[in-house]
This record gives C-alpha cells, structure tokens and sequence, in this order.
C-alpha cells in the first residue's frame, strides 16, 4: 500500500515539473548555505589552530600591562635585563628564555630595499619560536653582550634582496647601520593573523637598543617550556618570581600578562567557530523559508486537486492515505531538495576553500543535520496541506470545478 502511494506521489511530482523545481528551490538553496558555511567555516578553524600550533603549544608570552578581553593596556614599566636573567636563573622548568623587541626599519642591498619588521633578540629566540636555520649561524654570546652588527634574515627578506641566492656573509644596511648577514631562517609562511613569518630580520636585541630604539627596555620576553612540564605550572611560577620583583602586594593587580600558547590556541579556535555557527543559522533560516514555500505549494496543489480527492475519498480512499499521499509528496520534494542541496553545498564549499587557501573540512554530523532537517521541514510544512485534503467532504469536492 505505501508504495502505491509513493507511486501516485511521485506521478505527481513529475505531473507539474517546473512548480517541483521552484517548491524545492528554496530547500536546496538553505541546504547548500548551511553545509557551505560551515565547511569554509570548518576549515578556517583548522587553518588558525595548525598556523599557532606551528609556533609552539609550550611557548609563553610574558608582557608588561595588562592584555584581553575586557582589560585594556596600563601604564607599566617595561621589563629589564634582570628579570630575564631571574627568569632563567629560578624558574628551573624553563627551557628557554628569550627577550624580544620589534621596530619597523628599512634594510637596503645594493639596488634592492625592503621594510620590514626588525627583531631584536637573544639566540634562545629560534628555540622559543620552533625556528630552524637553513644556513648560517645564530647569535654567539659576545655578539648578544656587546650588541654586534649581524643579522639573521627571513626568506622574504632574503628573496628581496638578493633573489635566489643565500645572503650569508654579506654586508647588508638595517635602517642606518651597517650590519653582517650571519644567517638565515627555514621558510615558516603565514602566521595565524594572515602575517608573513618570513618578512623579518632578526639582531642581538642590544644592538636593536642602541642602533634603532635608543632604549633599555624589554617590550616581551618570550619563554619555553621544558618537555613534560605543564606550561599552567611554569605560567604560575613566572607570576609569582614577576610578582615579587616587581614589588606587587597582595591583593593587587598584576601589572604584566602571561599568556599561554595552548589557551591562545584554544580561544581563537572557540572564537572562529563560534562565527562559524552563527553563519551557519543565519544560512539555515533559508530553509525555513523554503519550507514555507512547499506548504504554499501544497496548497495549492490540494485546491487544484479537488475534484480528484473527492473520487477517491468517494469510491473508498481512507481520509489516512489521502493524508499519507500529499505528505508524501512533501517530504520527497523536501528529501531531493536536501540530496541537491548537499552536493551543491561540498561543491560551493570546495570552490571556496580553494579560493582562500584553507583546508577543505566537511564536517558529516552537519551534512546529516542539514538533510534529517529538510525532512524535517517536509513533514511539519507537509502536514497541514495534507491535513486539509484528507478532511475534504467527498460531496462538496465532487461538485468542484
């Protein structure tokens, strides 16, 4: 008995093609939206989470002031060769520590020039940042005391400068000094905020004090910790030697942040894929809306279709498989509405993410979401048409025309 029903179903389906296509219109374009979204979405996420892991998941960034959410920057006095040295010297779980100030500076070969960002650093830097050197040397001790002209270059600084050739061992000028490319850094691409890794030269951060800033202060101080030692116990024992250094009495404020990696990671993952369900039930209303669309439809038919209910209801038709037909009708339309929708929904997402550059990340309890839900609409949106035709007075719709 269902199938004969499905049968006369889909025989009226196919009797109207134009109107089916229209009625399911509306489920194909929520469906897409939603698995589209949230595909790009998805991949975003995935995109941030693997740029920041690359920095590190045990790295540390300790900052005078106060920083996020809700919290704006005071007034602090910056950090000093001594805390750095405190910090190595009584915080035993550390791996590395590296001091770290950053200015904007021209640097300059031959006919070539490039602005760049400028870092200025301990060798413990590259450690602290999971950075290797591809040729070359990092900083010697003396160099990093005496505050020496050398440097270490990125890739993109060394490919503007001195094109496919490696720099090491020339003599470059860093904003307006003189300074010997000692080194140069393995290729890390994009980080997490779309910026290029590899635009910066690094320099003994003395020699960034002396011949740029023309200060002694310490803007962050970059720590790593070691293997197997929770960065949330090596963030509590930064806080509390920094809290005593810096005369800090109980019950007030720190006047410094320490930020772990691994929760920078984990907000920044909560925040991108927060935005990504509110663009996905922004899409999903779309399908409300087509729902809409199949109960107007449907009514219609029901209104068309009068005469035709009112033989069957008069020759034997049960009011319950007049009801089951029409709902029938709905929810196929709506089943083939979500089938369309889901492909055009991985193929819109595909051509997205291979826009953008970010991994493509279908995510399937979605895909079956967002089907199961176009069933859903089916049924509920379904229902009242139906409803309708299986109460009709089988006199009263013979005497239609």
């Amino acid at each position: 008995m269902f199938f004969e029903t499905l049968k006369l179903a889909l025989h009226a389906i196919r009797r109207n093609p134009l109107r089916s296509f229209l009625t399911v219109l509306g489920i194909v374009i929520g469906v897409a939206a939603v698995i589209a979204m949230v595909t790009i979405g998805n991949g975003t996420t995935a995109q941030v989470t693997e740029r920041l892991s690359a920095l590190g998941t045990n790295v540390l960034f300790i900052r005078p002031g106060q920083f996020g959410p809700g919290r704006a920057s005071n007034e602090a006095k910056p950090f000093t060769w001594r805390d750095v040295d405190a910090l190595g010297d009584q915080v035993p779980s550390l791996a590395a520590v590296a001091p770290v100030s950053q200015r904007t500076a021209t640097v300059v070969y031959g006919g070539e020039s490039r602005s760049t960002t400028v870092i200025g650093s301990v060798a413990d830097y590259l450690t602290t940042q999971n950075w290797e050197l591809a040729a070359g040397r990092t900083f010697l001790p003396s160099e990093e005391r005496g505050g020496a002209a050398v440097c270490i270059l990125g890739q993109t600084v060394n490919t503007a400068l001195f094109g496919s050739s490696e720099g090491v061992g020339s003599q470059i000028r860093v904003g307006s000094f003189s300074c010997e490319v000692i080194g140069l850094l393995e290729r890390k691409g994009e980080g997490g905020m779309g910026r290029d890794q590899d635009d910066t030269v690094v320099i003994p951060l003395r020699t960034l004090q002396r011949r740029i800033t023309g200060t002694s202060g310490i803007e962050t101080i970059t720590v790593s910790a070691r293997a197997g030692v929770s960065t949330t116990k090596v963030q509590g024992d930064i806080e509390r030697l920094l809290r005593e250094r810096r005369k800090i009495l109980p019950g007030r404020e720190d006047d410094f942040t320490v930020n772990d990696m691994a929760q920078i990671i984990e907000t920044m993952a909560g925040t991108t894929t927060l935005l990504t369900g509110l663009l996905g039930a922004v899409a999903a209303v779309s399908l409300l809306v087509g729902g809409i669309g199949i109960m107007n439809i449907m009514l219609v038919s029901v209104t068309e279709r009068t005469r035709e209910i009112g033989i069957r209801l008069a020759i034997g038709a049960l009011e319950n498989q007049v009801l089951t037909q029409f709902l029938v009708e709905a929810v196929a339309l709506s089943l083939f509405g979500g089938v369309v929708g889901i492909l055009l929904g991985l193929l819109l997402a595909w051509g997205a993410v291979s826009f953008l550059g970010v991994p493509f990340v279908a995510s399937a309890p979605i895909i079956a979401l967002a089907f199961g839900f176009s069933a859903l609409v089916g049924v509920i949106f379904g229902y009242f048409p139906a409803r309708r035709a299986a109460r009709l007075d089988p006199i009263e719709a013979l005497r239609h025309e």
